[in-house]
C-alpha cells in the first residue's frame, strides 16, 4: 500500500470518527437527573419485597415457611407461631411470629413470590437499598409489612387454611407492559409511581 493510500484511508476513518462524535453533539443525552429524575423500570421487575396485608389489615403470611424452602439463596427465614383467638394476626391457623429477608444474599428470582400459597410476598419495583451498614440490609416485618390501610382483598377466614379468593391477581396484574397498572399491584410500587419529580423512560 503506498503512502498516500495509506494517509487517504486514515483520513476517511478518522472523518467518519468525528461525524459521529458531531452527530451525538445534537442528540438528545441519555443521560437523567437522577434521583430527581428516575428510571422507569418494568413494572415485572424484581426489587425490594413487601409483605402484603389484607382490606380489614390481617397479614397475609400463614407462616408456612414455602418461601424459605424455596429460596435458591437460602436468604429468606421465617418462624410461624399459632394465632391466639383473641389476637388473630392473619387467616388460618399461623402466621409469621418472625419474617426476615438478607437482601444482600437475595438473587431477586421471584421464587419466593411463586411459591406463597397466598400472594403475601411479593417483589416490587423498589431498587434503592443503598446503605452503609451489612445489618441494615437485613428487613425484617417491621420494614417488610406494608400499612394496614395499604391491605387489598377480604380475609378469608371462613376458608381452610387461609387461601384468598384473589390468589394469582398480583401476578397477572405486574405481567402487564402498562407501567399505571403494573406499579399499582404493589404498595411500593404506587407509592414509587407518586413520589418522583420525574420519570425517565
Amino acid at each position: 500500500m503506498s503512502p498516500l493510500r495509506g494517509f487517504a484511508s486514515a483520513l476517511i476513518a478518522l472523518t467518519g470518527g468525528f461525524a459521529t462524535t458531531f452527530g451525538m453533539l445534537f442528540k438528545r443525552k441519555p443521560t437523567i437527573e437522577y434521583p430527581s429524575v428516575k428510571k422507569q423500570h418494568a413494572p415485572r421487575f424484581h426489587g425490594l419485597h413487601e409483605l402484603r396485608r389484607y382490606a380489614d389489615g390481617k397479614e397475609r403470611c400463614i407462616g408456612c415457611e414455602l418461601c424459605a424452602i424455596a429460596c435458591p439463596a437460602n436468604a429468606i427465614t421465617v418462624i410461624g407461631a399459632e394465632n391466639a383467638p383473641g389476637d388473630r394476626r392473619s387467616p388460618g391457623e399461623r402466621y409469621a411470629a418472625r419474617y426476615e429477608i438478607d437482601e444482600l444474599r437475595c438473587i431477586f428470582c421471584g421464587l419466593c413470590e411463586e411459591a406463597c400459597p397466598t400472594d403475601a410476598i411479593v417483589l416490587t419495583p423498589r431498587f434503592e437499598m443503598a446503605d452503609y451498614r451489612r445489618g441494615s440490609f437485613v428487613y425484617a416485618k417491621d420494614r417488610l409489612l406494608v400499612p394496614p390501610q395499604a391491605g387489598v382483598g377480604t380475609a378469608p377466614d371462613e376458608r381452610p387454611n387461609g387461601i384468598p379468593a384473589d390468589l394469582g391477581t398480583v401476578a397477572e396484574q405486574k405481567s402487564t407492559v402498562d407501567i399505571a397498572t403494573g406499579y399499582d399491584a404493589t404498595n411500593r410500587g404506587h407509592i414509587l409511581k407518586t413520589e418522583r419529580r420525574g420519570l425517565a423512560g
